[in-house]
């Protein structure tokens, strides 16, 4: 400060007044800046003092207390003995200033989506893809920041996940990942949640999103689909015809079963014919009833004139 001054003053020409007294004057009769720099210099200090100590106030007010927002815990670092074993949870807490510094976790469930190539039991190359909800272990957060820090979703999560993906599909063949699919996810969350506990980390769910294989397996999947398809029409269209031999085959024999007994009766008994000549007549005569043409019909409209008219008008000259 007194060299400043020296700076400013130095420049400044002596401007002499009433008040001023002979001791500022030197031998050559100019001004001396050094005296009045000491006499600024001990008026200055109970200024600076003060503001020393306003400073130091306001720092320590405003970094004497902290809050801890919804969802957080946070954990005191204290240069002197480190990262204490006491959490705080939500609300306002005090630290000594420069001392302590407060560490806040955020302890809601975050979403993490993580993505895999693995290969099957079949040697076939799977692409997965795996949402996972993960938060830390409220009871081992001093043991989670000495070991992983804030970012220990950022630093554990890839590693296990390609773990536990890579050991659990490969135990699966590829069709079985697709029929089996909830089997699958329910082995890798099992897996992935022993795996995380070892870390302090807790998964509250687990689940497959994405499941592809590469495009020459999906080209043979497909194939063989349809192959089955085509394979199926074959053998509907087969059972078919095998059907429609047997209707054709249970028909004629019905026909021929029917003509041999038509025959057998007309064999056994004369008026047979009779009988069955005289039902078509009455079908004949019934369906041109109903027409709307009004006409009288005879004997030989009728059939009844058919194989048998020398008997039938035999029997009528006889009446």
């Amino acid at each position: 400060a007194q060299a400043v001054f020296v700076v400013v003053f130095s420049f400044l020409p002596f401007v002499p007044s009433s008040s001023c007294q002979p001791a500022r004057y030197t031998m050559a009769g100019r001004f001396d800046p050094r005296q009045l720099l000491t006499r600024l210099a001990g008026s200055a200090t109970p200024i600076i003092a003060g503001g020393a100590v306003l400073g130091g106030g306001y720092y320590a007010a405003t970094n004497m207390v902290y809050t801890v927002e919804a969802g957080h815990i946070a954990v005191k670092y204290n240069r002197m003995s480190g990262v204490g074993d006491t959490t705080y949870r939500e609300g306002v807490h005090l630290r000594l200033p420069w001392f302590e510094r407060a560490i806040v976790f955020d302890v809601r469930a975050r979403p993490h989506t993580m993505t895999s190539l693995t290969g099957s039991k079949d040697l076939q190359m799977v692409n997965i893809s795996l949402r996972a909800l993960c938060k830390p272990d409220t009871g081992n957060l001093p043991a989670i920041y000495r070991t992983l820090g804030l970012d220990y979703d950022e630093k554990v999560l890839p590693s296990i996940v390609n773990e536990v993906l890579k050991s659990v599909v490969a135990q699966y063949n590829a069709s079985q990942l697709i029929v089996q699919r909830e089997l699958v996810s329910r082995t890798i969350r099992h897996h992935l949640t022993e795996r995380a506990k070892d870390f302090h980390i807790l998964l509250d769910d687990v689940a497959i999103t994405h499941l592809s294989f590469s495009p020459e397996y999906e080209k043979a999947v497909e194939s063989k689909q349809v192959a089955q398809q085509q394979a199926e029409r074959a053998r509907y269209l087969v059972l078919t015809a095998q059907e429609e031999k047997k209707k054709t085959i249970i028909s004629a024999e019905g026909e021929t079963k029917s003509a041999e007994m038509i025959g057998n009766a007309m064999k056994d008994n004369p008026g047979f014919i009779e009988l069955r000549r005289i039902e078509k007549a009455k079908e004949i005569s019934t369906l041109l009833a109903r027409s709307q043409n009004r006409m009288v019909l005879g004997s030989e409209s009728l059939l009844l004139s058919l194989m048998g008219g020398g008997s039938v008008s035999s029997a009528s000259a006889k009446k």
